[in-house]
């Protein structure tokens, strides 16, 4: 439709002799005084008016928000651009390719279905770390990577031709959010409309959580489902609620002994304690300027962590000078500049601007730290992390808690009920509490817990294994190798390390996946990269790697002593995730940790480990040697970045970032409007979402005679939902492959097979680590499958499969804090092609119960103050949900009845509340989703 402009706010900007058309915030009264983040979305609105979806109302709803009410107001966010990783976005193409064939069935031009917004993939979630310690790693790393993915890669490549604005970024270039940083990222858009050349704030939404990592360059953007990515690719808004802002105040400068990590894991921790989920957080005061682009970005790309939406800075004199560094033209540059101050846009600290509600944080008071050993938000403090590694210990072995007037005559298993032990869908902080009241009683500081095995390794190597052992040492992951004052600091702590004759212990796998090719050109400068080589830490590709659960496996014998021993060893990674079972099956306890850390505790070798009075080794004259003798100086670490770094760099590596290498480039490339499956492949499939779609949609219907599928404690997140990492020849997914010819040796992950929905079916729910309370004592994707006689125990698909054969709806229950983690689509996919019709939860996270919508699955969740447990639930229940049928009515209900039937004894009834919280979400579910409601509209055209 057409601008209708009812505020006048068309203009034009002139900059250095170009015009742009804009549409001007100070039209409307009320716009000065916002947050920067909402004067983004202001502007959004005021293009993409049309008097019908966007109207002068919601402009003027905007403008004179309310920083201390509750967000009701409903408004359509139309993102400048997509952005995707080849995890989640693989999904999105298959999706659009057949969008494609069903628009051909409807009688439609399939090729109708293209991006409307420029669309990018970078393809970083696909290395393994196969190869390690040795020259050598990198490139076989990457042979491996083109044998396990050839199909996906020709499909990729066919996507990139048969859509128009869609480009590719091939594997081995970098991490996504640090190329979308460095390249990608225009801060402000530049696109033709109608013959003129218009310019308007860069926004993007994307298909990992970790999007907001481009807050930190002033960009508005978040992650979100691959369903609703698809929809933004074609010119759907995303429906959103004006949110609350959370003001968050910086000043003084970090300490010398403190990194930018240790910054970001403590606002994790603050904000995390504070409450954000849902709201945006904007950073403001006179401390800002002294924040560098790198650490902004860090702190950004955290935001999925502390539970935000967003985490925006606003553009300043240090957001310009990111962009002259990294070789963006002078004229987007100068182009930035104005339109951010003539929008006010610009950071000027004397402005007041109205906030929701207030956080500070003195940089100065800020200490090295640690995450761990299951969450981001769980900071320790360097100093403590020995005596509480200890305490966490005893959640792993279970082991009881000696004290000087003797043994406390419980386990933690026994002090806990079933309901609340520590387990993997225990409540974190409600385990903690406990373990530590345990503590208090005994009066004494944790003793370790030991379990030491010998391991002789093929090549010579011998040493003892024990609980706590760093099995896994890896500088990885957006987060932190986009910064190069943590890098730089790595790599002189590894130099100096060197220098002292330190070693790292020969158990510990090391690595180094930088996020851009732009880290390997500042290493080699600086002359630093044998040093850290010395050490094992050698480049072993340029991908997400070991924060994705891409860690590779273990030595053989070293996994074989964990399993046996059934030790709880270590990962320490300078990533952003560290949720139980996502790093690799061996381990346990994972820890985030600056990467001059993650060498540290490569050198230390265990957890155990305090820095302080420990040393990690000796010098030639016996001298005992600690890690305050070894670690970086922070102004020799800026000397040799302003030296190593330079504008050309960004230019080389950037130039030909979407041409590839000579594998990429030989693939052959299918061509043809729609894509031509191959009823082989066993790695992309054509979905079953559009399989008897009629052209108009059929009523919506209320559930009946449903079983519970799982019943899950607090905090299970997607990792636990979604398949992701390695998979066993008897999981159901293994089954599938072995009879499709595929050998063992070439499963390959969950993520590389997310273009297969019946890999990908198989694999939700299956992670190792979740408990369903159906069952005592069992860790996995199992079930109970009350279709068959005794409800006999069985995995959750072929559970599933059974339900589904008998015409039986299934629902899950969970906790707190439910779908919380990435945003990952298949979390949301593979739980509605499993059946379930509705999740009943105490709480969600924002992103997975917008995703459960778009898969036609409803989001329910129980009254304030109740739970499973306080109404009796045990889950054995048949379900009866009644109400839904009020959305054929075109209006949403607020409750619905749900009513819960025990085989023997009364129903259970209470009203659950719909969290179907715009008319757009609304209007997706009675669709049967958002795929479907969006193909209508095209046919419909």
């Amino acid at each position: 439709m057409t601008n209708v402009d009812s505020f006048g706010s068309k203009g034009v900007l002139n900059v250095g002799g170009n015009e742009y058309e804009i549409f001007r915030l100070n039209s409307v009264e009320g716009a000065k005084s916002l947050p920067f983040s909402l004067k983004v979305l202001l502007e959004n609105l005021l293009r993409t008016e049309d008097g019908a979806n966007i109207t002068a109302d919601h402009v003027r709803a905007l403008a004179q928000w309310d920083a201390n009410a509750e967000p009701s107001t409903e408004i359509q966010f139309t993102p400048a651009r997509v952005i995707m990783q080849d995890f989640t976005g693989v999904p999105c193409i298959v999706d659009l390719a057949t969008m494609r064939e069903a628009v051909a069935e409807l009688g439609g031009d399939p090729k109708r279905v293209n991006p409307l917004a420029p669309a990018e993939m970078v393809i970083d979630h696909s290395v393994q770390i196969d190869a390690f310690g040795n020259s050598g790693a990198l490139e076989r790393n990457m042979e491996i990577e083109y044998q396990r993915n050839g199909e996906r890669y020709q499909f990729l490549r066919w996507g990139q031709t048969a859509f128009d604005d869609f480009k590719v970024v091939p594997p081995g270039m970098g991490i996504v959010h640090q190329v979308n940083i460095e390249y990608l990222a225009r801060t402000v858009m530049t696109r033709e409309v109608d013959g003129v050349l218009r310019a308007y704030p860069d926004t993007c939404v994307g298909t990992d959580s970790h999007t907001t990592m481009v807050n930190g360059l002033g960009v508005l953007g978040w992650g979100v489902g691959g369903i609703e990515a698809e929809a933004a690719m074609l010119g759907q808004p995303v429906s959103m609620l004006i949110p609350r802002v959370v003001g968050f105040k910086l000043t003084g400068e970090i300490p010398a002994g403190a990194t930018a990590t240790d910054v970001v894991l403590t606002i994790t921790e603050m904000l995390r304690k504070h409450g954000v989920v849902g709201k945006f957080v904007e950073f403001y005061g006179e401390g800002v300027g002294a924040v560098p682009l790198a650490n902004r970005a860090t702190i950004g790309n955290m935001s999925p962590e502390f539970g935000s939406t967003a985490a925006m800075f606003p553009i300043d004199d240090v957001t310009l000078d990111y962009l002259r560094l990294t070789g963006r033209s002078a004229e987007s540059v100068d182009l930035v500049e104005a339109y951010a101050k003539e929008q006010g846009l610009w950071h000027d600290p004397s402005v007041e601007i109205q906030y929701s509600e207030y956080l500070e944080l003195d940089l100065s008071t800020v200490v090295s730290s640690i995450a761990g050993p299951k969450r981001p938000q769980d900071r320790v403090e360097l100093t403590n992390a020995k005596e509480q590694f200890r305490k966490d210990l005893k959640n792993y072995v279970h082991e009881t808690v000696e004290a000087e007037s003797g043994t406390v005559d419980e386990t933690l298993e026994e002090t806990f009920p079933a309901s609340d032990a520590p387990s993997f869908n225990a409540n974190a902080t409600q385990v903690e509490d406990r373990e530590h009241d345990l503590v208090e009683k005994a009066d004494a500081p944790a003793e370790r817990s030991t379990n030491s095995v010998p391991v002789t390794m093929a090549d010579g190597r011998s040493f003892e294994l024990d609980h706590g052992a760093v099995s896994i040492a890896s500088i990885t992951s957006c987060t932190n190798t986009s910064n190069p004052s943590v890098m730089m600091a790595a790599a002189v702590l590894a130099r100096n390390a060197v220098e002292k004759g330190l070693v790292t212990q020969p158990w510990v796998k090391t690595s180094i996946a930088p996020g851009s090719k732009v880290v390997t050109d500042y290493y080699e400068k600086s002359g630093l990269i044998p040093y850290l080589e010395k050490l094992g830490f050698f480049v072993v590709g340029y991908g997400c790697a070991t924060c994705i659960g891409n860690s590779g496996p273990l030595e053989e014998e070293i996994s074989t002593a964990i399993q046996e021993a059934d030790l709880a060893v270590t990962a320490v990674l300078s990533g952003n995730r560290n949720f139980e079972g996502r790093i690799n099956p061996d381990v346990k306890m994972n820890y985030l940790a600056s990467p001059p850390l993650v060498v540290a505790y490569a050198l230390a070798g265990t957890m155990d480990f305090d820095f302080e009075n420990d040393p990690l080794g000796q010098d030639e004259a016996g001298n005992d040697i600690f890690l305050k003798d070894i670690w970086p100086n922070p102004v020799e670490v800026q000397e040799i970045i302003d030296a190593s770094i330079n504008k050309e760099m960004f230019s080389n590596s950037y130039d030909t970032i979407f041409e590839g290498d000579d594998r990429w480039k030989s693939l052959p490339t299918p061509e043809g409007a729609t894509f031509e499956w191959d009823t082989e492949s066993t790695y992309v499939r054509k979905p079953p979402y559009f399989e008897g779609m009629k052209a108009q949609p059929e009523p919506v219907t209320d559930i009946e005679g449903a079983r519970v599928l799982l019943k899950l404690g607090d905090s299970v997140t997607t990792d636990h939902i979604s398949p992701a990492g390695s998979f066993k020849s008897d999981t159901p997914a293994g089954r599938y492959l072995l009879e499709h010819g595929v050998e063992r040796k070439d499963f390959n992950s969950y993520g590389s097979r997310r273009g297969n929905h019946e890999v990908m079916i198989r694999g939700t729910f299956a992670n190792i680590r979740i408990k369903n309370q159906l069952l005592d004592g069992v860790e996995g994707g199992f079930t109970r499958d009350f279709s068959q006689a005794d409800a006999p125990q069985a995995a959750v698909y072929d559970a599933s499969v059974n339900y589904q054969a008998a015409g039986i709806p299934l629902v899950v229950l969970a906790g707190k804090e439910y779908g919380s983690g990435s945003s990952r689509d298949w979390a949301a996919k593979g739980t509605a092609l499993l059946g379930v019709k509705a999740v009943i939860a105490e709480s969600y996270e924002r992103i997975h119960r917008s995703n459960l919508i778009g898969m036609g699955v409803l989001p329910l969740q129980y009254p304030a103050g109740v739970n499973a447990e306080s109404l009796g639930l045990t889950g054995t229940e048949t379900f009866a949900v009644s109400g839904v049928t009020e959305l054929n009515n075109g209006t949403t209900p607020k409750t619905v009845t749900v009513t819960a039937t025990p085989e023997n004894g009364e129903a259970i009834t209470f009203d659950a509340v719909l969290r179907i919280d715009t008319p757009g979400e609304a209007d997706y579910y009675r669709n049967g989703g958002i795929l479907q409601y969006v193909l209508r509209q095209i046919t419909a055209k």
